[in-house]
Parts: structure tokens; C-alpha cells; sequence
């Protein structure tokens, strides 16, 4: 699979090329970064207060000045937040942020900036992650330049905690308030570092996207952003639900945290029990391990995640809801999935529709009725059938192939993993759902979704669908969730090794070029057909013809978006109430 990831050793091992010693003024302090070539660094500068001790599970406490310092060292990226599945130094003191900026600029410069929200399944990533060196290299060739930041915000059960206990704590959503004031600390500083607060772009993939497209929702968008991206997630693409339905997983983690075993209070009603008191005085260690244990309770693929969290919240209701009722704030947006979402998320040793359907019922019970009487069984079985054909499956263009699995695998990856025989006219009026991220039930369905009624309401968008094949991935894989990043971020060389650091001076594939200059365009002008930079098609934008841009080498053109309709807009998109989206 494609990925910018890069680890923080590398992400430094960059940054160690820099000359230390450009300043900028921020209130009071001298913020001293580091300049390379035609770019400036700026690292690890803190946007909130650091969330331990007291502030762990906390609201995040805004630091959009460095109080008393007369300098501040900015030469290197502040750490991840903690998350497993890393070797690398992690810290619960992570909330900080990163700026790449043309060199030279002066307060004055107001150019427009590109703020990025990492994916991870609200797990795991960094703000050292997604470098945009070759973003901001890219701007500055083309005559458009950019500055771009990146920034952490908290992760796993620290960012996403669980349960009406930290409903009435106020403690639901933390990950998604870090990110908010990471916007708000861009619209008070960027312009110290030569951006102009009014000309932002947010923009996202994966879990970053699902942030940013629930915010998108929140009224106060515009004053934070003028244009937003989504790269493979919608405000619906997980499933959303009320503080308690995750509560088991959180449990598990709190039982799974060693030195909260022994002192949890456990009543009869799980709602009643007290969790935080032991947890606020645990290790980071010790909460890494209680996060593991949650995993491997197993009841949830994403077991922290955002929830509905009220009407004051960030997160107030359904968001399918919300956009039919007009909710969103007309900011022109692009949005878009790669062909072959759900192939890295449906494990390859599906082998059988029982098991299928017996994970099923194990994981998204309860799943609630319609019309009294279509069950979760029914339901999953009649969508099954709409997959039934070879063209219907993923890898999409495949055929017959199945690469040496069952050729079950293919028709999870394409929809969801529900596998039961069932006609597809029973069901159409009503799904209750599996909760996998993976496929047309989550990625390309909401996509859709998103765009249509975005468009339908008088909102400018740009729809597209990435469809490169990936030589250096699996044949099973097809072109996976990810796929894109590499060209938007400039490591996929001209012979298409993907590199470890972005490509800043090189050759870069006609393909990542055209990408990187519809993004650019966009970001400086709300347009992404500004002429600039590569020969490219017209990009059009979202209407009532529904065309998208496929993006391929060689096969870059507008396509319509109707692959699947009966299965995406007849059988998900008419019920996504009932898919708690």
C-alpha cells in the first residue's frame, strides 16, 4: 500500500539538513526554525496545554502564545501522541503543530494555507507523518505558493473516551475539541508565519477526513476554514451512536489498565460504574495497555471513535440528517475514494457466507429493526445479492480472479462483509447494518452522498475517484484505502518507487503532478482549473450531469458517477438512518 508515513526518525533525519536560525515573532517570543533550500520549518510548537495530570480527559486548555519564553526552539516536530503499534518515542504531552512555508515571507505575505488532518482510525498517526515539503515545493514552482501545518491531536481511548461516565464528565470527543483548536490557534497565528487566516484549507484522509467532515457540519466552520478536502471519509463513514454503545470496549479498557484491575468500583448496572478516578492516576504505559486489552476484547474494529455527543456538542446528531435538513455551510469542497477501499479492511481468510454472517451478528447486534420485522439477517442477505456478480466485486476490474482466496474475500471488500442469500427486494426500504468501515457500505455510498446533497443544496464540489493500479501491492489489494497519498505528497518517483522522504527538486510522475496542482489550485483560488503548472483536463465541478475525475496515467478524464447505483443509491443511501450515519 501506498503511504506517506514516515516515521519520526526519518521526518528528522530530513530536517537535520536545515540551517538552524530563522525567527519568527509570535506575541512575545522569538520562535527560531530551521530553513532549507527554498522552505522554512517550524516544529513542535505547542497549540493547547499540555493534557496530563489533571487535564488528562480534559477538554483541551487553548496556549496560542508562549507566555514568558523570550525564544522557543522550533527545529524539530513535537512527538506522537500515545498509540500502539509503534516503536517510536511517543508522549501524552503531543499537542503541537508543525509549519513548512516558503522562504522569505514576511507577516505580510498573506498566502493562502493548506492545515492537514492525519488518518489512523483515531488510533494511531502524527504530525510528523505527512510531510509537505514537496506540497510547498510544488506551490512555489507553479507560482501559487502555500504554507502548510500539520498538527497532533489525542488518539485511542485518551482522544475518544467511551460511556456516560465521560458523557457527564464532558469528556466525549477530545480528539475532535484538540483539532478545533488547532484551527483556532491557525486563524490567531498564521499570520505571523505570512499566512492569511482567511484563506484556509482543511483537508484530510481516512479518519482525518471524518473529522473534518463533521466539523464541516458545525455552523462555526467558516470561520475557521474557506474550503475544505476529504480524501476517503465522510461525516458518515463510521457508523455514529449515543456515549454508551461503545461502553463493553471501554470497560475493557479500563479492566485492561493494571492499576485500575483491583480499584474499579463494579456495580450491577454497567452505567453506574467508575472508571476515571483510577484511569486519570494510571501510566501512559499502563493506558497503552488497557488499549490493547480493548482491542482484543474484539467487539469492535474501532472500539474509540467519535460519538453524538448532544445538542451542544461538536457532534449533535446523525450527520445524514443533519444534511438533509440543510445543515453544512456552503464551503466549496473537493471530495473523493480511491476504487478499492474495503480491500485492506475484510481479512483475507473469509472463507464462507456463515462466517461471515455469524461475525456479523456477533459484532453489530443489536442492530435495530425496520418494519417490524427485517432483521440484520435479512437485510445483510439481501444486499449480498446485489454483489452477487463478478463486476460487482473488489478488486474492482478483476473478473473471475480471486489470487488464491475464497472468493467470498472479493465480496466483502466491495461491500461491507454481510453474506446472506437473500432477495434484494425484500430489503430495499430498510438496512440495518454491519459496523466495517470498508467498501461502497462506508466510503464510496457516503462519498456519494456527500456530494450529491452538498451540490443539491448550492455548494461547490469537485468529486473524484483514484483508480492508478498499484504494482507494488498485492494483486488482491487492488488500488487500496491510501492509495492517493503518495502522489498528493510527492513520494512516488518518476519510475514509481515510492521513496521514503518527499521528492523536493526531482522528477515526480506526470499522474502526482496533475494531483498536486488540482490540489494547489484549489487551495489558492477555490478552483482547481487555474492553468498553472501541468497540462490537465477540466476539472468540472459537481452538478446535475454528476461527473467526477477518474485520476489514472494516461486515463485522467471526467467519468459519471453511477458504478453500483442500484446497490449505493437505491438499497445504502435511502436508509442511512438506519445505518446510524
Amino acid at each position: 500500500m501506498v503511504c506517506t508515513r514516515v516515521c519520526p526518525v526519518l521526518f528528522l533525519s530530513l530536517l537535520v539538513q536545515y540551517v538552524h536560525g530563522v525567527q519568527v515573532q509570535l506575541s512575545g517570543t522569538v520562535v527560531v526554525g530551521s530553513n532549507f533550500a527554498s522552505q522554512e520549518f517550524f516544529g513542535g510548537i505547542p497549540f493547547a496545554e499540555s493534557p496530563i495530570g489533571h487535564l488528562r480527559f480534559a477538554l483541551p486548555v487553548p496556549k496560542f502564545d508562549l507566555g514568558n519564553l523570550s525564544t522557543f526552539n522550533a527545529t524539530t516536530s513535537g512527538l506522537p501522541c500515545i498509540q500502539p503499534w509503534t516503536q517510536s518515542r511517543i508522549s501524552e504531552d503531543c499537542l503541537t503543530l508543525n509549519v513548512f512555508r516558503p522562504a522569505g515571507l514576511t507577516q505580510n505575505s498573506s498566502l493562502p494555507v493548506m492545515l492537514w488532518i492525519y488518518g489512523g482510525g483515531f488510533m494511531s498517526g502524527s504530525s510528523s507523518a505527512s510531510n509537505g515539503s514537496a506540497l510547498v515545493d510544488r506551490s512555489i514552482h507553479r507560482g501559487t505558493p502555500v504554507i502548510y501545518v500539520t498538527f497532533n491531536y489525542r488518539l485511542g481511548p485518551l482522544g475518544f473516551p467511551q460511556g456516560p461516565e465521560a458523557a457527564v464528565r464532558g469528556a466525549l470527543n477530545l480528539g475532535l475539541h484538540d483539532q478545533w483548536t488547532a484551527f483556532e490557534w491557525v486563524q490567531a497565528n498564521i499570520h505571523a508565519f505570512g499566512g492569511d487566516p482567511e484563506k484556509v484549507t482543511i483537508f484530510g484522509q481516512s479518519a482525518g477526513s471524518i473529522s473534518l467532515a463533521l466539523h464541516y457540519l458545525n455552523e462555526n466552520f467558516t470561520n475557521v476554514a474557506r474550503a475544505a478536502i476529504f480524501e476517503s471519509g465522510s461525516a458518515s463513514t463510521l457508523p455514529l451512536f449515543g456515549p454508551s454503545h461503545l461502553l463493553p470496549s471501554w470497560l475493557a479498557f479500563a479492566r485492561g489498565t493494571p492499576s485500575c484491575t483491583s480499584s474499579l468500583l463494579f456495580t450491577e448496572n454497567e452505567n453506574d460504574r467508575e472508571t476515571f478516578s483510577c484511569l486519570l492516576a494510571a501510566t501512559s504505559d499502563e493506558i497503552l495497555i488497557g488499549e490493547e486489552a480493548a482491542l482484543a476484547y474484539g467487539q469492535q474494529q474501532f472500539p474509540f471513535i467519535p460519538v453524538i455527543d448532544g445538542s451542544e456538542g461538536l457532534v449533535p446528531d446523525l450527520p445524514s440528517l443533519r444534511l438533509r435538513s440543510g445543515a453544512g455551510n456552503r464551503v466549496p469542497f473537493i471530495a473523493g475514494t480511491v476504487l478499492d477501499e474495503g480491500t485492506s479492511f475484510v481479512p483475507t481468510s473469509i472463507s464462507s457466507p456463515k462466517e461471515t454472517h455469524d461475525a456479523i451478528v456477533k459484532l453489530y447486534t443489536p442492530s435495530p429493526s425496520c418494519n417490524g420485522n427485517l432483521t440484520l439477517d435479512i437485510a445483510a442477505g439481501a444486499l449480498v445479492a446485489l454483489y452477487d456478480s463478478p463486476d460487482m466485486r473488489s478488486p474492482f476490474g478483476t473478473g473471475n480472479a480471486t489470487f488464491g482466496l475464497n472468493a467470498e474475500y472479493k465480496r466483502a471488500a466491495a461491500i461491507g462483509k454481510p453474506m446472506l442469500d437473500a432477495s434484494p427486494a425484500y430489503a430495499l426500504s430498510c438496512f440495518c447494518p454491519p459496523r466495517m468501515p470498508v467498501g461502497d457500505l462506508w466510503f464510496q455510498a457516503q462519498r456519494r452522498f456527500w456530494t450529491q446533497t452538498a451540490s443539491a443544496n448550492g455548494t461547490r464540489v469537485y468529486g473524484y475517484l483514484f483508480t492508478e493500479p498499484q504494482p507494488h501491492n498485492q494483486p488482491y489489494l487492488g488500488v487500496p484505502h491510501a492509495s492517493e497519498l503518495g502522489y498528493i505528497y510527492g513520494v512516488i518517483s518518476a519510475s514509481g518507487d515510492v521513496e521514503e522522504v518527499p521528492i523536493i527538486g526531482g522528477a515526480l510522475p506526470p499522474l502526482s503532478l496533475a494531483m498536486m496542482d488540482y490540489w494547489l489550485s484549489f487551495v489558492d483560488s477555490l478552483d482547481p482549473n487555474d492553468g498553472l503548472g501541468s497540462l490537465r483536463p477540466n476539472w468540472e465541478a459537481y452538478g446535475d450531469d454528476q461527473r467526477i475525475m477518474q485520476f489514472q496515467t494516461g486515463n485522467t478524464t471526467l467519468i459519471r458517477d453511477d458504478y453500483r447505483r442500484m446497490a449505493i443509491d437505491d438499497f445504502i443511501n435511502e436508509n442511512s438512518r438506519l445505518f446510524q450515519q
